[in-house]
């Protein structure tokens, strides 16, 4: 290589946009280019013959010193995402504080540089992908947010029937396998229709809203809570024996009925039948439950609503 080549291979190295730096097995520092004076703060002459871990306390040290060894034994190159590690050097990046990274997000290599088939040194590159991350954490927000949408009643912010379905059949496969407790509610808004006459459809979804925050803000964390269509809810209970079940009902026909909800200036009092069931053996698939606790419901309607009734 003549003087000309290396000054500009010298040149070059010092003018990509991404960080270069080579260490000896030892951990050294040998090279230290522009990108990594820039964004580290410290000089060449700073670091180069002295370990990375003496400029670099909070480096990973274990880690690195496994990726590098692996590099100097196999002679082979390595790398590592962001996506696996987000960061090596704690670095500050230019990307909108909007984007949720703390630091640059960085892409990294190890490449062996070899002589006479043997590794003399480690050159490492360190590539800023912090906008890559952040589109693609986005993206997957998106993606998420989208998701949770789908599982989501449009108009009470419940679990959707769809939803529902699926975690009760999660949990019934459950149940099958290791045994326990499984219940469901099945319930509805009596004389629904009567509202709708009277005050409207933008009352009648009112009151659906209304109860739906009702019934929310009493179900535990681990029950699914679902609008099964038009005025008819479902609660999932798992790890929940029928008798246990049927407190529930009662407290949430309580917390339906014991307060009327203020619809245009006029008090509409609301209440609600109940039908509950429980899984146990004979019973042949988690579709046979709904129908067990839409008969139990449709018996508090017929016994003259606003009361809870087990399906047995």
């Amino acid at each position: 290589m003549n003087v000309l080549t290396a000054s500009l291979s010298d040149l070059v190295v010092e003018r990509v946009g991404f960080g270069i730096f080579v260490l000896d097995r030892q951990m050294n520092v040998l090279m230290w280019n522009r990108f990594m004076q820039d964004h580290s703060g410290l000089a060449a002459d700073q670091v180069v013959g002295k370990s990375i871990f003496a400029s670099f306390p909070e480096l990973p040290r274990v880690w690195l010193t496994r990726k590098l060894e692996s590099v100097f034994q196999l002679g082979s190159f390595a790398f590592s995402s962001w996506e696996q590690r987000p960061y090596l050097f704690k670095f500050d990046h230019d990307r909108p504080i909007t984007g949720g990274v703390d630091f640059m997000q960085q892409d990294c290599t190890f490449m062996p540089l070899m002589r006479d088939r043997e590794v003399e040194a480690v050159c490492v590159t360190v590539s800023d992908v912090t906008h890559v991350s952040i589109v693609q954490r986005e993206r997957e927000e998106a993606v998420a947010k989208l998701q949770e949408y789908a599982d989501r009643d449009g108009l009470t912010g419940i679990a959707n029937r769809r939803y529902f379905e699926a975690r009760l059949r999660d949990e019934y496969t459950r149940w099958q396998r290791y045994g326990g407790d499984l219940s469901i509610l099945l319930f509805d808004l009596d004389h629904f229709k009567k509202i709708n006459d009277q005050f409207g459809h933008v009352a009648g979804d009112f009151v659906l809203r209304e109860m739906a925050q009702r019934v929310a803000g009493v179900v535990r964390a681990q029950d699914t809570f679902g609008r099964f269509g038009g005025e008819e809810f479902a609660l999932l209970l798992p790890c929940t024996p029928l008798e246990d079940a049927m407190l529930v009902a009662e407290k949430i026909r309580n917390t339906i009925g014991d307060t009327p909800v203020d619809v245009q200036g006029v008090s509409v009092p609301v209440t609600a039948s109940v039908g509950g069931a429980s899984a146990r053996t004979g019973v042949p698939a988690y579709e046979a439950l709904i129908n067990e606790a839409d008969a139990a419901l449709y018996t508090a309607k017929r016994q003259g609503r606003n009361r809870s009734i087990a399906f047995i």
